[in-house]
């Protein structure tokens, strides 16, 4: 193995030396079995509300151009909300799951891990009720991002050791992400609705609908295909965040069984990472400050800690800790793996980069993962929560926003553009606001028709002093709630 003084000189600075007590599943006594049953209600109520308080990005269009009856329209955007749960991967799911270091996750006291997961829920449903209740499109994922970001500053406050407990890096991901996709939607909404102009000669697709007058079929159509992407996008994007909130339940209050995959191909996983050690074994140290020899010391002494737990006994048979140490690891080895990758001192070829990607990505799968039956519960409390509560969003979206009535080129566009921004996103694992894209999709669709004025001046100020108070309240609110309740866990 290259670089035997920097290996120790890493491993003297206990790098890999975590102080973690684990938590076992089968001593829960009855009130953190309540408890754990309580921040799984949460988060399928999160989810639930997420449902209802986004189900107006999907079917205001569809019915306020009188495509579809309402209630066919809430029970056809359930079901494929419900289908993109299940059919989205989970990749957006881990992104949020990583917000949390996992030091904060294997606190020797579990009611600690408690009182950080019941904070983060209670402040993402606290924000998502009150803006839904005055009708107010509001970003589920900034109010989550916010809720996370919060109980990892609290932390830091309160932590024996100093250091940083927010994961900037996938945080700032995260956020660019929110920022740039509303602006992404209100241009290509007055793009496509300039192509529409030019290109469709049935002018009838400009035309506010009649009352009661259901549109023409190949528009009825279009229209129902629009609100069928941006209900499966929907699904796909955010119903991960309920996923991934489900996955910082279990590891926090259950390492013993969801800190790694059970299920994982372990000798794959062993395959990999000696694949990462003989791409690395090929660096010329010569040509190395000793800062990048001390990066590739870093990665190779992770990989031989996790090589030697997971070679230590049968998988089954490790310990909470040695579960928390395997995941910890592979989660320092993905950042140093990145690190190296895109390093413009570090000469690795094209081939070496991807062969790093592709076996780091072999590695994570021993991390990111998520039962079906958690994929199950979070796709029917989205389902079920499309289903309800839908008005007072639909009447915003549908009325308030631009000065006309929605036509139908408007509303498809819109849509168009939400569904594939959101899906676009989600391929790249980013969590973004079905509600900010949405939103500002119908923004530029009214200004691509007349021009600024056609925007409702109240309306929009309302929708943007609530996305910019989001992160802070959400990020005072659930530090302050993470502060009491750990206080009152002792």
């Amino acid at each position: 193995m290259l670089y035997n003084y920097l290996t120790l000189q890493y491993c003297n600075e206990n790098l890999l030396s975590p102080k973690i007590i684990p938590h076992n599943m089968f001593g829960l006594d009855p009130t953190l079995t309540f408890l754990l049953i309580a921040c799984l209600f949460a988060a399928c109520a999160f989810e639930f509300i997420n449902g209802f308080h986004d189900t107006a990005n999907a079917v205001a269009t569809v019915i306020y151009t009188n495509s579809l009856k309402p209630w066919v329209a809430v029970i056809w955007s359930g079901i494929w909300n419900s289908v993109g749960v299940f059919a989205g991967g989970i990749t957006v799911a881990m992104g949020i799951s990583y917000l949390i270091p996992s030091e904060m996750l294997a606190d020797q006291n579990i009611y600690h891990s408690i009182a950080l997961i019941m904070s983060l829920l209670l402040t993402a449903i606290i924000w998502n009720l009150g803006t839904w209740y005055f009708g107010i499109p509001c970003s589920s994922s900034h109010t989550l991002v916010g809720s996370i970001l919060g109980v990892g500053l609290a932390y830091s406050f309160i932590a024996e050791k100093s250091g940083t407990y927010v994961n900037w890096h996938k945080a700032s991901d995260i956020g660019l992400s929110l920022l740039i996709s509303p602006l992404i939607g209100f241009s290509l909404s007055i793009f496509l609705m300039y192509v529409l102009r030019i290109f469709v000669k049935n002018k009838t697709i400009f035309r506010a609908p009649k009352t009661n007058d259901p549109p023409p079929f190949w528009i009825r159509m279009i229209l129902l295909l629009t609100c069928t992407g941006v209900s499966y996008s929907h699904g796909s994007n955010d119903g991960q965040k309920g996923v991934g909130l489900v996955m910082l339940i279990l590891i926090a209050i259950v390492p013993g069984y969801f800190a790694i995959n059970a299920k994982v191909d372990l000798p794959k996983v062993k395959y990999e990472i000696t694949a990462i050690n003989s791409i690395l074994d090929k660096t010329i140290v010569e040509k190395l400050s000793k800062e990048d020899s001390l990066e590739i010391a870093k990665v190779q002494v992770i990989t031989q800690k996790v090589m030697v737990i997971l070679n230590s006994k049968p998988f089954d048979s490790l310990t909470t800790q040695e579960k928390f140490e395997v995941r910890t690891n592979v989660t320092r080895l993905a950042k140093d793996i990145d690190k190296i990758k895109y390093s413009k001192t570090i000469a690795l070829s094209e081939e070496d980069k991807n062969g790093l990607k592709a076996s780091i990505g072999g590695v994570k799968t021993i991390t990111e993962y998520s039962p079906t039956w958690v994929i199950f519960m979070i796709s029917i409390s989205l389902g079920l929560g499309t289903m309800v509560g839908w008005k007072r969003i639909v009447k915003t979206i549908g009325e308030k926003i631009g000065k006309q009535h929605l036509n139908y080129a408007q509303g498809a566009s819109s849509e168009l553009v939400a569904a594939g921004t959101i899906g676009l996103a989600t391929a790249f694992g980013l969590p973004v606001s079905t509600t900010q894209v949405l939103s500002s999709g119908i923004a530029g669709s009214m200004v691509a028709s007349k021009g600024i004025k056609n925007l409702q001046a109240g309306t929009i100020k309302n929708i943007a002093i609530a996305w910019v108070l989001t992160l802070p309240v959400t990020i005072l609110l659930s530090g302050l709630l993470f502060l009491l309740f750990r206080a009152m866990a002792g």
